[in-house]
Formats: C-alpha cells, structure tokens, sequence
C-alpha cells in the first residue's frame, strides 16, 4: 500500500474505533455519573440506550444518504456533529443535556459509520487490499468495545468521567481537516430521489425493535408495553419490504438483500457481535458478582480479549488468503463457540487462568468472523452499492450490540432465580452465568451451521450478476 492508502485506512478505521470506544466507555462510569448529575438508577440504562437508538435506528437510512449524495461529504458532516455532541455531552450539568449529546453522538454514529466503510471499500480495490484493510478495521472495532470497558475506569478513576467524552474532540477536529485532503469524494453517477416512504418505515422500525428489545430487561419480556413495541417494530419492517418491492427508485434493492451473501452473511454478523457482547456482560457479572472484583480490576480482565482481538486483525487477510472467506467466517466463528462454551469450567474461586485463555480465543475467533463477515457482505456488488452494503453490514452489526446483553441476562435471571432459594448468592449467579454460557456457545454453533450451509462460495464478480444494477440506473 502506498502512504496514501495507509493515512487513509487510518483515518477511516480510526473513525470506527472511535464509535466503538464510545459505545461501552462509559459503562463503567455509570454509577459515578449517576451521582454527580442526579440521575435516578433506573434511569442511568438511557445514557447508553440514547446512543444506540439512533445509532442503530438511522444507518440504513444514511448508508443510502451517502450513497445518493457523497460519502466524503457525508462522513465530514457525521465527524463535525460527533465532535460537537461529545463536547456538549462532556460539559453536561443536567441529566438531559448528557442524554441529548448521547442521543446526537449516535445520530452521528449512524451517519459516520456507513460513509467511512462505503469509503474504506470504494478506496481498495476487492481482493487483498480490501481484506487487508476490512482486517485492520475489524480488528480496531472489536478492539475499539473493549477498550472502552478498560479505559471508561481508567479515566474515571484517575481524572473524570467527562474526559472519556472530552477526548473525542481533538480527534474529531484532526479527521474533519484531513478527510479532504486525503479522500476524494464519491457518489454515484445517478442519484435518484430519496424513498422518504421507505426511510420513515425502516427507520421507525428499527428503532421500535432497538428500544424494545433494550427495554425489555426493566419492563420485562412479557410486558403489554414491550410487546407492543416490538409488534410496532416488526410491523413497520414489514411495510418496508412491501414498499421497496413497489417503489420506482427503492431505499434498498431488494435482489442485494435476497444476495445470499448479503442476507446469510449479514446474519452471521449479527450472532457474532450479540454473542460477544453478551459475552462481556456475563463475565463481568462473574468478576464482580462471583469473584468480587471491581470494575477497574475487571475491565484489565479483558485485556487479553483486547490484544487478541487486535492481533486477529494483524493476521486476518493473511488467513483469508490462506483459508478463503467462507472458511474464515466459519472458522472464527466456531472458536468463538468453544472458548465460550469452555467458560462453563469457571468455578466459584478458581478458573481465572481459563478465563484469559478463552476470552483471548474467543476474541481471536470474533475478530475472524468479522472479518470474514463483513468481506462477505460486501463484495461482488458495484461501488454505487457499497453504501447501502456497509448500511446494512453495520446495522446487523448495531443490532447485534443491542440485543445480545438483554437476552442472554433473561437467561442468566431465571437461572438464577431456580437456584436462587437452594444455593449462596455467588453459587446462584454463578449457575446463571453457566446458562448464559452455554446459550451462547449454541448460537454460535447455530452460526457455524448458517456458514457452512449457505455462505460455501465467495460471491460472484459483479460483471456476472447484472440484476444488481438499480432501477434507477436502467
């Protein structure tokens, strides 16, 4: 790669890190947060909530924005609104004004996040340099969550929870100035009107799924309200599919989403990132519940999770060239599966030594499942396609984070409810987390067997699959 192509990659994937950081930096810091701004503990969930429902809610939206209207563009524009929200959220003296700049930061996540890959893949040609640069930014997102967990109380303890804010915006005024300089602009050659019917559908549904699903945990999985919410949900995404197969100039061709590489593929994302997250949260309520850890003792747990995931980025295109994609993605995954279902031999005072080995196995097999993933769902499709990819691609991935955790600590709950009124408090969670476990690990499986069937062969070239094309654009 020349220099060029390297300060691009680090550009770009360093704007991804830098979503991913913010998602869980300040988890840890909650509870601080809470005191010094007053908020009441129910409601300390929507601190991370306001930045996942517009962050998941709004990216197909504006991967096809991008699309339609410039992507460099696009992508300054998200940078500049997420500097601004991180200064504003850092500044916050009320509880409304740090759920306002949460909530702006993930209006902004979802603007940056499908320009920057649309970018990152219309800059590399596919085939090596792509995957080379899909690993680095892989390995920079999964790297990006988890050490979020780690620095949140780092930065909390040795300064101030505001900080973990506050660092976003030299960084955010450095990509805004060299993102002209470096990136030329793109967009496609024909930009039809936006399908507003469509927009507000997929949208609406989006973020009724995301916020029920992330409700669900307070008001309960059977609850009327939640039950309504998700039915909203999954309601206004059947419209949208009604809609796109009607309309002349459709938010998304529905032929990319009966791509097998686009539908399995991105499925397959999606069980990675819920799994791993849940993942995350299981085992912190082990350290600290189980084995009474604190949080800053906790997140350097999760150190060798980190460097592994870091180190499945350096080696990641040199296993796709070696292995091919499909094999990548079902090898990854299948590793993420057993060190998670390994984890059932944590015991009450002893495993930490099996803790380090399988979450640094397990983050090694995410990163290969991203990785692979994310080429999958990508490739053999036109570059004025290739926002509307990485929409879809990163909403997978978005849904994923959302509602991995609430799911699997339903799980965890009830088991620790049965055993709850037979066994000690830590014996009890510890069954919990036992269950959690191994739910995982059979997702995951569910994953590999997904791969296996559907995804064997990498996609066609474009040239072979001229249906791809837009109605538009014929």
């Amino acid at each position: 790669m020349t220099t060029r192509q390297w300060l691009i990659i680090i550009l770009l994937c360093g704007a991804q890190f830098m979503l991913a950081l913010d998602f869980s930096i300040l988890s840890v810091s909650l509870p601080v947060i809470g005191k010094d701004l007053g908020f009441a503990l129910n409601d300390l969930q929507w601190v991370v909530t306001a930045f996942a429902l517009p962050s998941g809610g709004f990216l197909l939206l504006f991967g096809r924005t991008a699309d339609l209207y410039g992507r460099r563009r696009w992508f300054i524009a998200g940078m500049a609104l997420f500097t601004a929200a991180s200064l504003f959220a850092g500044l916050a003296t009320a509880p409304w004004m740090l759920l306002v700049g949460r909530a702006l930061q993930g209006f902004a996540g979802a603007m940056l996040t499908p320009a920057a890959m649309s970018l990152l893949t219309t800059s590399f040609e596919e085939g090596p340099q792509r995957d080379r640069a899909l690993g680095i930014n892989g390995a920079l997102l999964s790297f990006g969550f988890l050490c979020g967990v780690v620095l949140g109380g780092v930065i909390t303890q040795a300064l101030n929870w505001r900080f973990t804010l506050f660092i976003n915006v030299p960084l955010g005024v450095a990509a805004v100035i060299a993102a002209p300089l470096l990136i030329k602009e793109s967009r496609n050659a024909q930009a039809p009107r936006l399908d507003v019917p469509g927009a507000v559908a997929v949208t609406g549904g989006l973020l009724a799924i995301i916020y029920g699903v992330t409700s669900a945990e307070r008001l309960g999985w059977g609850s009327p309200t939640m039950l309504l919410i998700l039915a909203a949900g999954v309601l206004l995404l059947a419209a949208f599919l009604l809609i796109e197969s009607r309309a002349a100039a459709p938010l998304v061709d529905l032929r990319v989403l009966r791509r097998r590489t686009v539908s399995w593929g991105n499925l397959t994302g999606l069980i990675t990132f819920s799994m791993m997250t849940a993942m995350v949260f299981l085992l912190t309520l082990y350290l600290q519940r189980v084995r009474g850890f604190s949080p800053l003792a906790t997140g350097f747990c999760f150190a060798a999770l980190g460097v592994a995931a870091v180190t499945g980025g350096a080696f990641a295109a040199k296993i796709v060239g070696r292995l091919g994609v499909p094999r990548t993605l079902v090898f990854g995954l299948l590793l993420q599966a057993v060190s998670t279902g390994a984890l059932f031999l944590l015991g009450l005072d002893s495993g930490l030594a099996l803790f380090l080995v399988a979450t640094a196995a397990a983050g090694f097999g995410h990163l290969l499942a991203v990785v692979g993933y994310m080429i999958t769902a990508t490739s053999g499709l036109p570059n004025e396609e290739q926002g509307l990819a990485t929409g879809l691609a990163y909403t997978a991935q978005q849904v994923g984070l959302t509602v991995g955790t609430p799911v699997l600590s339903t799980v965890a709950a009830a088991r620790i409810a049965a055993l709850g009124a037979t066994g000690t408090a830590a014996g009890s969670i510890l069954g919990g987390v036992h269950a959690g476990l191994l739910v995982d690990a059979a997702v995951l499986l569910a994953g590999v067997v997904i791969a296996v069937l559907f995804l064997r062969q990498r996609s066609a070239p474009v040239a072979a699959e001229p249906a791809e094309a837009s109605p538009a654009a014929r």
